[in-house]
């Protein structure tokens, strides 16, 4: 199964794309998609889904997990990754791809095992549990293989579409 993790954002959308066997997680591609700050928001936005749309048709994964909007204290930016989060929604639909969302919490929790663990904790066992040389930079990369993983962890324990606590 592909498994296509991604941390939504309109100056970078981080990306991860790992494939599950059995119990055995591979990374296949990672990275991030950037946008220009001096281009309007129509066009940013224009850009990154040619771009998800390109990926999705050389990768096909069989389903998306994606980071679960939360506010924070800069409602500015809740609004753009909201408007990235679009995107992926409708790049997913437009592929009839099935969507996971996971809070942040969620993605720690099943990374580090810890809820509250720090970029640097999640940076690390990304890198341990793909097996991979480098840690994945920047943050969004790493941030979307998490969520990826997440999801990974997470098949099978769901009823109804809610997560087991």
């Amino acid at each position: 199964m592909l498994i296509l993790g991604i941390d939504p954002g309109t100056a970078i959308m981080g990306y991860g794309l790992i494939e599950k066997n059995g119990q055995k997680l591979s990374p296949v591609t990672y990275s991030c998609w950037r946008t220009p700050s001096d281009l309007p928001m129509p066009d940013r936005l224009r850009m990154l889904y040619e771009s998800l749309e390109d990926f999705l048709g050389e990768y096909s994964p069989d389903v998306m997990a994606v980071e679960e909007l939360f506010f924070n204290r800069n409602t500015t930016t809740a609004i753009t990754v909201g408007q990235a989060r679009g995107v992926i929604l409708l790049s997913a639909a437009r592929r009839n791809i099935e969507v996971f969302e996971y809070t942040p919490l969620q993605v720690k929790q099943a990374v580090v095992g810890y809820g509250k663990a720090d970029k640097k904790q999640i940076q690390y066992m990304v890198k341990a549990i793909l097996s991979l040389q480098e840690t994945p930079k920047p943050d969004d990369t790493a941030d979307a293989l998490g969520i990826a993983i997440c999801h990974a962890h997470s098949m099978g324990r769901r009823i109804n579409g809610g997560m087991f606590k």
